[in-house]
């Protein structure tokens, strides 16, 4: 193994906000490991020099694994990813037996395994409560790893991510621990983000140009929506939806607009329907489009994303990416970590 950049593997990569942070701080990315196609697709698209591991990763032999990447135990730089999120996600119901919650431990499997010089996880904040991280935690620190004052909850707003979303890190190190980033980037809004955009349509950005089809009754929902951050509460009587009526409460957010001046609210996989939350645009009447959603995940203007599945697979991708931005910033961290502790391979 000779590389002049630190190496990197991504796990659960999705379609590669990770990777692309990861990149922009300066990682060669070698391999990743995602299980769904269509993720891949795109995934493959942006970073077609990566090896991908298109399987469940429950049935990856580590040894053949390590051997079709050259990669000896204690070689690689940096072991990141994001297990499934969704048996912890605060949205919705909490599945507790959802199988996919114990890949956490995979990802245990991975370190022991590989004995990176560092270790990045990220996932939702409900993680933080649950015993497999604990166990993750308590065996790091058992195989040598100090993992400081992590795992801690991070706003993304405070890290250059336009869009308010809160995220658990966990950083380890081999030698000691990984200086966490905590002063604040200049807060990025929805104006700064998305508002030189051109009116979805008559482009050449098959992403931003996606047409809507939504029915003339919630046309006119949306129509009455009051501009730049307007709600559902705003409707009069006759608008409002029967569930709306019946119930004050729940997602008060559903029919929204953004406002331009502030954050948007967590993109979602729903991110592209106003039923979903507050995705409406600040000034025109529709949801935010495919592009306009990855831009305020933070991925660059350029990335790709495979239609094959349809816009809601995309939407899914896009709101559950990691924010690449984000994994930028702390990327960061780890390369200085890096710098400081291990001498290079020329």
């Amino acid at each position: 193994m000779n590389y002049k950049k630190p190496i990197a593997i991504d796990l659960f990569s999705g379609c590669g906000g990770l990777t692309e942070g990861l990149k922009q701080a300066g990682f060669n990315v070698v391999a990743a490991v995602e299980i769904n196609p269509i993720f891949v697709e795109t995934y493959r698209l942006n970073h077609g020099n990566v090896k991908v591991w298109t399987e469940d990763i429950r049935n990856i032999k580590l040894n053949e694994f390590k051997r079709k990447l050259g990669i000896k135990k204690g070689q690689l730089d940096l072991l990141a990813g994001c297990p499934p999120c969704q048996g912890f996600s605060a949205i919705g119901t909490k599945q507790k037996d959802d199988k996919r919650n114990d890949l956490v431990l995979d990802f245990l499997r991975f370190i022991e395994a590989l004995q990176p010089k560092a270790v990045m996880m990220e996932n939702v904040p409900g993680l933080m409560k649950d015993y497999r991280m604990k166990t993750l935690r308590s065996r790091l620190i058992k195989i040598g790893y100090d993992c400081g004052d992590t795992p801690i909850v991070l706003n993304a707003t405070d890290y250059g991510v336009p869009q308010r979303r809160k995220r658990m890190i966990l950083l380890a190190g081999k030698k000691g621990k990984i200086n966490l980033v905590v002063n604040k980037s200049e807060c990025k809004t929805v104006r700064d983000t998305i508002a030189k955009l051109p009116v979805p349509g008559n482009g050449s950005d098959a992403l931003h140009d996606y047409s809507e089809n939504r029915t003339d009754k919630v046309m006119k929902i949306i129509k009455q929506i009051p501009k730049n951050g307007g709600s559902r509460r705003n409707l009069s009587y006759d608008l409002q939806l029967p569930c709306h009526r019946r119930c004050d409460g729940g997602f008060k957010d559903v029919y929204g607009r953004m406002k331009w001046d502030d954050v948007s609210p967590t993109i979602t996989g729903g991110c592209t329907s106003p039923s979903k939350g507050r995705f409406l645009h600040p000034e025109q009447n529709r949801a935010i489009t495919l592009r306009e959603a990855a831009l305020l995940q933070s991925f660059p203007s350029n990335y790709k994303f495979s239609l094959t599945g349809g816009k809601g697979a995309v939407s899914i991708m896009i709101g559950n990416a990691l924010p690449p931005e984000f994994i930028r910033i702390h990327a960061n961290s780890i390369t200085k970590y890096l710098k400081e502790n291990y001498v290079r391979a020329k």
